[in-house]
């Protein structure tokens, strides 16, 4: 059966009504939104096209010399292709092994209630779950990049990975999460006063070409369209379930 109706001056779809002079409203909020979604990205696209110039601008290296030398000169924007490997390593003696970061979370077997309706009454439902009561971690302190050394803090470094869960009661237990001692990437950082810069972006298993095909794709003028469309649809739905009487 049909949830809506077709009246003489709209339709009615219970709850509110949309109007022949509603639509019409609506069909100039939609050109206005889509007027302005096109000059916001056009923007974006702008702001990436300088982004792009930078990228295709910045100096390849993928030898540790040449990379040192940049730093020396202050080259400026490059991206540098190599090893991102632990100078000093981190662990927790119960799991063993060796990290470039490691961290350790603790977890509870916790009890929790919650009302659920059973027919026409409702009862208290117990579940229990793991919950998350504290965590602690370890970092080395430095770390090689395309065999020059830097602080650990300057390069972002990959995700982790679950290690092992290790448990000390009924209750209690722990996760270890960790990051290995040696990746292979690509960064883009400004070479300048012999270091790079700070929290430098690592891009893990991508060369040059890879990294800078990646960084010029841009996914955000997509984004942004989807996300302006679905403000549009919101915006419209609102002006519809409003009592307009202004348009009569």
């Amino acid at each position: 059966m049909s949830r809506y109706s077709y009246r003489k001056n709209g339709f009615d779809f219970g709850d509110f009504e949309i109007t022949k002079r509603e639509i019409l409203a609506s069909i100039s909020i939609v050109a206005v939104m889509l007027l302005i979604g096109v000059l916001i990205s056009s923007k974006i696209s702008e702001h990436q096209l300088d982004a792009n110039e930078v990228y295709n601008k910045a100096v390849k290296i993928d030898n540790t010399d040449l990379f040192q030398y940049g730093m020396d000169t202050n080259v400026g924007n490059a991206f540098v292709y190599g090893d991102l490997v632990a100078v000093d390593t981190v662990t927790y003696p119960e799991i063993g092994g060796e990290y470039i970061y490691v961290e350790k979370v603790k977890e509870k077997y916790t009890r929790h209630t919650k009302r659920v309706k059973s027919g026409k009454h409702y009862r208290t439902k117990v579940y229990w779950t793991w919950d998350r009561v504290g965590s602690e971690d370890k970092k080395c302190q430095e770390i090689s990049f395309c065999g020059i050394t830097f602080g650990s803090n300057k390069i972002d470094l990959p995700n982790t990975n679950y290690i092992d869960t290790i448990k000390e009661s009924s209750h209690i237990r722990y996760k270890y999460y960790g990051i290995g001692t040696k990746y292979t990437g690509t960064i883009f950082t400004d070479l300048r006063n012999q270091t790079i810069s700070d929290n430098t972006k690592f891009y893990i298993d991508k060369n040059i070409n890879e990294t800078v095909e990646y960084l010029e794709a841009g996914g955000g003028l997509i984004i942004f369209w989807i996300f302006w469309i679905v403000l549009i649809g919101g915006c419209v739905f609102g002006f519809y379930y409003l009592d307009n009487k202004w348009l009569e």
